[in-house]
């Protein structure tokens, strides 16, 4: 009789849809850290997501994922040099913006822009793990944010970006959405291109920067969704419609279908700058929105730079709205989909460690742009990242000696533990935040008249572009040989505090409360994120000498995700 009992309750259980006995949700953002401009698509039961790179090496960043909830990074678009050049860009508004990922007939496709090397182009694989194409560039196209879109009949489109007509403003900020036809075996647009949006929503009333703009068709309506308003505090996404896929298109009179920008700036934990979305429709025929947002800590200050996020979408009268359950975009929404233990963790308050055991470099990393001399190495000594100290320094537009990882939470740190002697004041290594070539802090191990310290510097910023990095603290330690030296940064919303340590767990600050703000995006300016990086340099002069690092690790401990 109990085994009876047993076999009816267990039935019973497995009849139960399982969120009755585990928690089925995503967190918000899906991708925490500098992961802008999400694109989205599917491909059979799969789901693949891209994000903007700017001017970090490899290039656009490929996520996988079976059910929406567990993601996986499973490579790049662009990690090849004659895929990529950046050398010579600017970290803050030029390289990788805004890619599309689409997939159709067996291939997957990518359309991008280069800013400052190239313009518009297309890159595809059989496999989005690689290898992606060489790039074909797309001249005609002279605007950003590119988007292919399939039709039905077998016709493909481009849509992106562009100046207003006859490149005239009537006020700044005025672009204009623009459509081509796209042969899509010679990957080149054919016919005349044709203005779908002029200025945004409603031109009477100025509207800037419509850009991000994406095609779909559903129920006999083709659908442009565009980001609208700046991708800052003010922006929104907006979606116009049609029943031709060349127009007219009309805007929905409810627009923006998502902003946070008229909502109270002092409420708890808030998300901003929401917009520039991408839409997918699941096996199950329910709709998503992924779209980048801000966490600010304080203000409009944020250092963790432009996230991804994701949201459900209703259908109202035919129109898509993006349905956050309220004003605000929530840190959670349910999801038909049970978490897998072994997923890679990218969101929440999460724990990554590197020993550095691997042959191959976890794909999470991010170089300064484009790699073209093997300068690093896992295999010199096992357990251990070599890191050959060169004359390029972060304040250049070159390839230094930095091995990045995204600053993904606003309360945390990293640590480094790194062998390291400096054979002159020049040669420096260790661990840097980091927000662009003038704004970082730099906690590094070198010599000063013969003894060995530990340092902190900051990057000259705005009013100081090109001067010197300024010396904040110094401290004189004890020669520890070939021991380890440990450095950590500490992530407190508006301050970062700084720590070095000869023993295990035997911390001591050597600044506290260091401005964080310096780094936000509101100051530093731009549309990257923060950078924890593993970094040497000989500042301008030649050596041979090479920091070994032997382990790097991240934890965060954000409020909104505390129980």
């Amino acid at each position: 009789m109990i085994k009876i009992k047993k076999l009816i309750l267990s039935a019973f259980y497995c009849s139960l849809p399982s969120h009755h006995f585990q928690a089925q949700s995503f967190t918000n953002p899906v991708l925490s850290g500098f992961y802008p401009d999400p694109s989205i698509c599917k491909a059979g039961d799969d789901y693949y997501l891209i994000n903007s790179t700017f001017a970090y090496y490899p290039g656009l960043p490929i996520f996988h994922s079976r059910d929406l909830l567990n993601w996986k990074q499973i490579g790049y678009a662009l990690n090849r040099p004659e895929q990529l050049d950046l050398n010579g860009l600017s970290l803050t508004n030029t390289g990788m913006y805004a890619p599309t990922i689409r997939y159709n007939n067996g291939l997957f496709y990518v359309v991008c822009t280069n800013v400052g090397k190239g313009g518009n182009f297309v890159v595809t694989a059989k496999d989005p793990r690689g290898q992606w194409s060489n790039p074909v560039w797309i001249p005609e196209a002279d605007g950003i944010d590119p988007s292919l879109f399939f039709d039905t009949d077998g016709k493909v489109y481009l849509v992106y970006n562009s100046k207003p007509p006859g490149n005239i403003s009537l006020y700044e900020g005025h672009c204009t959405i623009r459509l081509y036809e796209f042969d899509i075996k010679e990957l080149k647009v054919k016919g005349e291109q044709k203005i779908l949006v002029n200025g945004g929503t409603d031109i009477s009333k100025k509207p800037i920067w419509i850009e991000g703009p994406h095609l779909f068709k559903k129920d006999g309506w083709y659908y442009l969704v565009a980001a609208e308003g700046g991708t800052e505090y003010n922006h929104s996404e907006v979606v116009f419609r049609s029943r031709q896929v060349d127009g007219p298109y009309v805007s929905y009179e409810k627009n923006p279908i998502l902003t946070q920008r008229n909502l109270n700036p002092e409420r708890t934990n808030p998300v901003t700058s929401t917009g520039h979305a991408d839409f997918v429709e699941d096996k199950n025929g329910n709709w998503w929105a992924v779209f980048l947002g801000c966490r600010p800590y304080e203000g409009d200050y944020y250092n963790t730079g432009r996230e991804t996020f994701m949201a459900p979408v209703e259908w109202k009268d035919s129109w898509p709205v993006i349905n956050l359950g309220g004003d605000e975009v929530k840190y959670s929404y349910p999801i038909g989909a049970v978490p897998d233990k072994n997923a890679e963790k990218l969101n929440g308050n999460f724990f990554f460690r590197d020993d550095f055991e691997n042959n191959i470099l976890n794909n999470r990393y991010a170089f300064l742009r484009t790699v073209r001399e093997k300068w690093y190495s896992l295999s010199i000594k096992k357990g251990t990242l070599s890191v050959n100290l060169r004359p390029q320094t972060v304040q250049e537009k070159e390839n230094p000696s930095f091995i990045g990882f995204r600053q993904s939470h606003l309360k945390g740190h990293a640590a480094i533990a790194m062998q390291f002697s400096a054979k002159t004041e020049n040669e420096k290594a260790g661990l840097l935040v980091f927000a662009n070539e003038n704004h970082f802090y730099f906690l590094c191990k070198s010599v000063q008249e013969g003894k060995e310290v530990v340092q902190l510097y900051k990057g000259p910023g705005n009013k100081k572009a090109g001067a010197a990095p300024e010396l904040l603290a110094s401290q004189a330690i004890k020669a520890n040989g070939n021991k380890n030296l440990l450095l950590k940064i500490e992530a407190n919303g508006n301050t970062y505090s700084f720590f070095y340590a000869l023993k295990k767990n035997k911390w001591k600050p050597l600044l506290f409360y260091a401005d964080a703000k310096f780094l936000s995006t509101k100051e530093a300016g731009g549309f990257v994120g923060c950078m924890y990086a593993m970094y040497g340099t000989t500042a301008g002069k030649q050596s041979e000498n090479t920091a070994l690092f032997n382990w790097f690790e991240t934890r965060s401990s954000d409020d909104a995700y505390k129980k």
